[in-house]
């Protein structure tokens, strides 16, 4: 990695969530292009855990919001008070102002809460009472989807999806893996399992927007473009794949590219790091959509999706 503080943070999220050592990868590489990220997984194998591993090693403002059905816009954007001693309207702010922005189970909300967060996630700003405000240069949202149980839940429409950068997909871990985790916990009291920071892990947000900085500075070369453009192209003509990547979609395979060159110590993108990029940043926008409700149906549906764009992405010639 290019940077020791980026490798020791990889290493500590892949350390407090075993067997996540790709979204751990796929988690560092958002921060680093500036994109929101969507988390999904059945209950229990380490989504939130994952992302508040994330913000507690860097230290910025911290903001979680646990989504559900009677949760008001108001309640995320924040709203107008008004002061009768000062005979003027304050504005409260919602958690929505903040570095970074854990959304916990973001589809056990109102399609009407989704929605409130689209200004924020594609122009970092926030219009209340026709007043924009703001946010933070370094904002990020971190969502989790419970993908699997769909009883009380909404689907996010395409627009939502449309503004995270890249989804990471979490299942359940096999035997044994799952007895590491069983040992690995054994030793801690109690029911609740907290998250441990790690105190040799000082990341500040002036080193997160440097960064960032210089991953929007990776030199993309004209081959490289039209790799990326062949690529989308490819999932618009495939038969079984009834979506079109937009024009956003294909940004953020560029903006997941120059990151994961970053973090490889790659002097340019190359064409290695678009395959990297690929199925992270295209999973979420392709049309899953499925008439099976039970759990196993739609983890079968999933895997096909992403064999799928897998075999699609090894199809397409570099050039």
């Amino acid at each position: 990695m290019s940077d020791p503080k980026l490798q020791q943070l990889q290493k500590h999220l892949s350390e407090t969530v075993l067997g996540a050592e790709l979204a751990s990868y796929d988690l560092v590489a958002a921060l680093l292009a500036g994109g929101h990220v969507l988390i999904e997984g059945p209950p229990g194998v380490g989504k939130t855990t994952l992302a508040k591993t994330l913000v507690q090693s860097i230290s910025g403002r911290f903001k979680r919001v646990q989504f559900t059905p009677d949760l008001l816009p108001a309640d995320l954007l924040g709203y107008s008070m008004y002061r009768q001693d000062r005979s003027e309207f304050e504005f409260i702010e919602g958690p929505v102002f903040t570095n970074l922005l854990l959304a916990d189970e973001i589809n056990r909300t109102s399609p009407r809460i989704q929605s409130a967060l689209l200004e924020s996630m594609n122009e970092g700003q926030v219009t209340v009472d026709g007043e924009t405000r703001q946010l933070p240069d370094v904002f990020m949202v971190v969502a989790t989807r419970n993908n699997k149980h769909r009883a009380g839940t909404f689907p996010l429409p395409a627009p939502q999806l449309d503004r995270f950068l890249l989804s990471i997909e979490m299942s359940l871990p096999d035997s044994e893996l799952r007895s590491r985790i069983l040992q690995y916990h054994s030793n801690k009291p109690g029911s609740q399992q907290q998250v441990e920071a790690d105190a040799s892990i000082e990341i500040s947000l002036e080193e997160v927007f440097m960064w960032q900085e210089k991953v929007r500075h990776v030199p993309v070369s004209e081959s490289i473009c039209r790799y990326v453009i062949r690529l989308c192209d490819a999932i618009r003509k495939h038969p079984e794949l009834d979506t079109a990547i937009s024009n956003r979609g294909t940004i953020a395979i560029m903006q997941l590219s120059r990151a994961i060159a970053f973090l490889e110590n790659h002097e340019a993108v190359f064409p290695d790091d678009v395959k990297a990029a690929f199925v992270p940043a295209t999973f979420h926008r392709v049309d899953r959509q499925t008439n099976e409700f039970d759990m196993e149906s739609a983890a079968r549906h999933s895997s096909a999706t992403r064999l799928l764009l897998e075999e699609l992405r090894e199809s397409v010639p570099i050039e």
